[in-house]
């Protein structure tokens, strides 16, 4: 595309360094401001380290944390951080492009090329009428649930409390955040099943992607869905499904919930089937949890939600496509398809260097925390290896590691935070990416045995 190559060539930087530069400006900014003793309910300022854990744990919509959200900042802090999270779930380009048209000005290529792939759009067309759908989708399922669990709020904490807890939640929920202004996330709320579930349906909205929300919207005018939103879709369901029936099946006596009615169990259950997919909250300490559902949880924490989506993990259309190929492997077929369409050989090897990179970026993560961090006598290898899957799922759920993190820990942890929102892609290109073109010739194929 002769656009794509003049803008290249008059760019200094490629558009993933772009974008990896943009999110990590917008942290910066917001490590700056929560390091301000107008941030602190104390009135001191707050270390720079964990103003900036914060601020990236917000900005990548993780939610974990190593001060009480709810004990340690003051108004401003938590507004701060709100606004960090909205930022980070919808991608700062969405709001580039906002302010590019409301300042009156064109909406350049540039600008275009960026909201794509911040987007994951698979085209550019009619950039600002795709960005001003995801506002619109976005606000009026934030204010739809901010209304809704006002409802449960107001009686609880009264017109202004209330309304601002509804405000914080419906956001934190619906961009999959997991912050909560609780001492210890939802765990007061076990028994109100009303709240577990507008908190669920929240999470789902921000997790689906924008592009599936586009095509259900439309489906009346259209009469079709993208393969993309098919698989997201079945893929979705399908883990909901699974998780549903095995965490009923592990986390059949709930440590902190032996009181709670079958319906109210149900319910829990429910929620913990939804919320580690990026969200982070949860309704009974993540420590009680057992040892089959701590390793069910990692699996469902590395999935993560969908393309162009609030959520981070490896994406459920990853899981799909590879689960695809290989039962077409199995089959002795050549081509994986589905609904009568054939993926193409680069989604199947993205994919596949998808999960390998991943793979080797959290086992040289482990690997180095296991120096850096002290691990009580107690606890085992998957300490570690939980909380470091968790911050790269952007979901926020801790066995406790976090708390106690070194300096150094909080940085490594910061990185796997980035690299789960932003895009381990993104961030790879963005480091290796050089000026040069593709070469012009390809090396001679040879095959090899494998397995």
């Amino acid at each position: 595309m002769k656009g794509s190559d003049s803008l290249n060539s008059k760019t200094r930087l490629a558009l993933p360094q772009i974008l990896t530069l943009g999110f990590l400006i917008i942290i910066l900014v917001g490590t700056f401001l929560l390091s301000l003793p107008i941030s602190s309910k104390s009135g001191h300022m707050t270390s720079y380290i964990n103003a900036f854990f914060t601020a990236t744990s917000a900005t990548c919509v993780t939610g974990m944390t190593v001060v009480n959200t709810a004990l340690h900042w003051s108004i401003f802090g938590k507004i701060v951080i709100l606004m960090l999270v909205e930022i980070g779930g919808l991608g700062f380009m969405t709001f580039a492009v906002l302010l590019f048209v409301f300042m009156r000005r064109k909406v350049d290529l540039t600008t275009q090329l960026l909201t794509q792939q911040s987007l994951n759009l698979q085209s550019f067309a009619n950039t600002s009428t795709v960005v001003f759908l995801v506002v619109r989708i976005s606000l009026a399922i934030q204010v739809l649930g901010t209304g809704l669990i006002f409802i449960d709020f107001y009686p609880r904490y009264g017109l202004v409390k209330g309304l601002g807890y509804s405000i914080f939640h419906s956001i934190s929920a619906f961009c999959n955040a997991g912050f909560d202004l609780f001492d210890n996330s939802l765990v007061r709320f076990q028994t109100d099943p009303y709240l577990l579930f507008v908190l669920t349906i929240l999470i789902i909205s921000g997790s689906l992607g924008f592009l599936v929300w586009k095509d259900i919207l439309f489906y009346h005018e259209d009469h079709r869905l993208s393969l993309h939103t098919k698989l997201a879709l079945t893929t979705y369901l399908g883990i909901i499904v699974i998780s549903f029936v095995v965490y009923m099946l592990t986390e059949r006596n709930f440590s902190e919930g032996s009181h709670l009615t079958i319906f109210q169990r149900i319910m829990n259950t429910w929620f913990l089937s939804v919320t580690p997919r990026t969200a982070g909250f949860y309704t009974f300490p993540v420590t009680h949890i057992s040892l089959g559902g701590a390793f069910f949880t990692m699996i469902l924490m590395l999935i993560g939600g969908t393309p162009g989506s609030t959520a981070g993990g490896i994406k459920t259309t990853t899981v799909g496509i590879l689960l695809i190929r290989v039962w077409a492997t199995l089959r002795g077929k050549r081509d994986a398809t589905f609904w009568g369409r054939r993926f193409s050989d680069d989604n199947v090897t993205r994919s596949l260097s998808l999960v390998f990179l991943v793979a080797v970026v959290l086992s040289i993560a482990t690997l180095i925390l296991t120096f850096t961090e002290t691990i009580p006598k107690s606890e085992g290898l998957e300490y570690i290896m939980f909380d470091v899957v968790s911050a790269f799922g952007t979901t926020g759920f801790s066995l406790g590691l976090v708390a106690h993190l070194s300096v150094i820990g909080k940085l490594i942890f910061a990185v796997l935070m980035f690299m789960g929102r932003v895009g381990i892609f993104t961030v790879m290109y963005s480091l290796l990416t050089s000026k040069r073109p593709e070469d012009a010739f390809r090396y001679p194929e040879e095959n090899v045995m494998i397995g």
